[in-house]
């Protein structure tokens, strides 16, 4: 069995899929690729199905129709075979000494019979023109190297969360946890990072920047206009996270745990409502009075926490041109922080 499999989903990527994948076979042996060709109208295709006839017994080819990020996702899931799973985006690339070194700690945790859940590791923010990368790091939450339970994850600033570049899942915890992303939505890696947490009991997190994200393209969905425009796409993510888990179900979990679960909830939250209010529409009035109808039809409880109980009842208590004035300027201030502008 290979220690990990890396599912790349791929959309009109033959400019720098190439890349992504070549940093991937570092891990020789011990990896297999699955490349997804999501419907590209380009060369994607024929650059995968190339890269599985010079690897056969690492790279794999999914070709499908069109259905979006969490399509290939899904898609990769499916077809997984390693030990653990691990999803790249075709614009990204992992540091090759630092997958090695990741690969190293897994043989020994696999030699030890202490395999975790959960592997964690930093990711690089990465902008070819900026003279300085932000790395996005977890060694204030949690001690390096070591197999931990959720009692040992000390609390999460606001700022900080735990993502998908970050994330690392025992395949078999992942299928168990019946993480189905939906198709052709934006931004389901915020359910990636939030649904199969609580199967994940034993975690580690090895203190290497292995994965970089690319900041630069104007139409990556991260881009400010992108961002804003596509408020219904978060919208839909939201929803999800709201109906993953109930009040109640929370409420069950450990502790420490259910504490960053709901700073996760509440940190995407905040996020949704100002991506709303960003623009002032009747739609988008509409769209937030039915997030919070939503919200109370399907888990009073939660409506009731999220609501009025956590930050985002400030964000409520602001007129909405402030509310766009602030969502604007934080997010600046976050491009400006992490080289995206």
């Amino acid at each position: 069995m290979k220690l990990i499999s890396f599912t790349v989903p791929c959309y009109n990527s033959r400019e720098y899929m190439e890349k992504c994948v070549d940093s991937l076979l570092m891990g020789g042996d011990d990896v297999e690729i699955i490349i997804v060709n999501d419907g590209s109208s380009d060369d994607t295709l024929d650059i995968a199905n190339a890269y599985a006839e010079r690897f056969p017994d690492t790279v794999k080819v999914i070709d499908k129709e069109n259905g979006g990020h969490g399509s290939g996702v899904n898609a990769g899931m499916r077809a997984a075979t390693g030990l653990y799973f691990k999803v790249v985006d075709s614009d990204d690339w992992l540091d090759s000494a630092a997958l090695k070194d990741l690969i190293e700690v897994i043989k020994q945790h696999k030699a030890d019979n202490t395999l975790p859940d959960l592997y964690i590791t930093n990711f690089v923010y990465d902008k070819v023109s900026a003279e300085q990368k932000y790395v996005s790091s977890y060694e204030k939450m949690m001690p390096a190297r070591e197999i931990i339970g959720w009692d040992r994850v000390e609390k999460f600033a606001y700022s900080h969360m735990l993502l998908m570049h970050s994330l690392m899942y025992k395949r078999d915890r992942l299928l168990e946890s019946g993480t189905i992303l939906p198709e052709h939505t934006f931004y389901v890696d915020n359910i990636f990072a939030y649904k199969p947490l609580p199967y994940m009991k034993t975690l580690c997190y090895v203190d290497v920047d292995l994965y970089h994200y690319f900041i630069g393209r104007d139409d990556q969905s991260v881009n400010k206009s992108n961002f804003i425009k596509r408020y219904d796409q978060q919208l839909r993510v939201m929803k999800c996270m709201i109906d993953a888990y109930s009040y109640n179900d929370l409420k069950k979990m450990d502790k420490h745990l259910r504490r960053y679960m709901w700073h996760a909830m509440f940190v995407i939250l905040v996020n949704t409502v100002f991506f709303i209010c960003a623009e002032k529409s009747k739609e988008r009035k509409a769209a937030l009075k039915e997030l919070w109808r939503y919200m109370k039809k399907t888990d009073r409880k939660m409506f009731n926490k999220l609501r009025y109980r956590s930050y985002v009842s400030l964000v409520n208590f602001l007129p909405w041109g402030l509310r766009s004035f602030i969502m604007n300027k934080s997010y600046d201030y976050l491009c400006k922080k992490i080289n995206i502008g």
